[in-house]
């Protein structure tokens, strides 16, 4: 009798305890998957990097002239939105889906021709793998889909993913529509992290 007694208040202390943390709460929850890759400055970024951030994450590549500049640009205008509500910590995150061509010097042009300052610190694009592993992390981390067809044309997803400070991907907007309303939506979810 005495053990199930034990039991039961050990059991609820570490329910209790548990539920003392933070809880960061979108559509969905799945955990982003460790990686180490290499940022536009040749530098080795890894997940663990991000660890107690919120980040906006989205898989890009440089030669795109349709939706990639477009994805870019609305991450801009989240960063200026949130910014203006004070809000300057949360980091963005593209990954290529065209290492091959998309190397740290091009990544790092890509960004500099649409304004973006690098010296900031809470922009990052990544390289530094082959397609097949963009594709499986894109697809297993974030539900992305990731194709290359025969002639060498890419198609991805256009989502725009939160990530949340525990490392998992739980809500995301569409990088080609986002509207005004969208962003204050994206900025109170992001405040409400906080």
């Amino acid at each position: 009798m005495k053990k199930q007694i034990l039991f039961i208040m050990i059991t609820g202390v570490i329910l209790l305890l548990s539920a003392c943390g933070p809880k960061y709460e979108g559509d969905y929850s799945y955990p982003v998957d460790d990686f180490t890759f290499t940022n536009q400055n040749g530098e080795q970024v890894s997940k663990s990097d991000f660890d107690g951030k919120i980040w906006i994450a989205d898989f890009i590549y440089t030669t795109c002239e349709t939706e990639c500049p477009q994805m870019t640009y609305s991450k801009q205008k989240i960063d200026r939105a949130l910014k203006d509500e004070g809000i300057e910590d949360v980091e963005f995150v593209s990954f290529s889906i065209d290492p091959e061509d998309d190397t740290p010097e091009v990544l790092k042009e890509y960004g500099e021709v649409r304004g973006i300052d690098f010296d900031k610190d809470n922009w990052t694009f990544l390289t530094g793998y082959d397609f097949d592993t963009i594709k499986e992390f894109a697809v297993k981390s974030f539900k992305v889909p990731v194709e290359k067809t025969k002639e060498d044309i890419f198609m991805h997803g256009v989502q725009l993913s939160i990530v949340s400070p525990e490392g998992n991907a739980i809500k995301y907007y569409n990088g080609l529509t986002l509207n005004d309303e969208q962003i204050k939506e994206m900025v109170a979810f992001i405040e409400d992290m906080q």
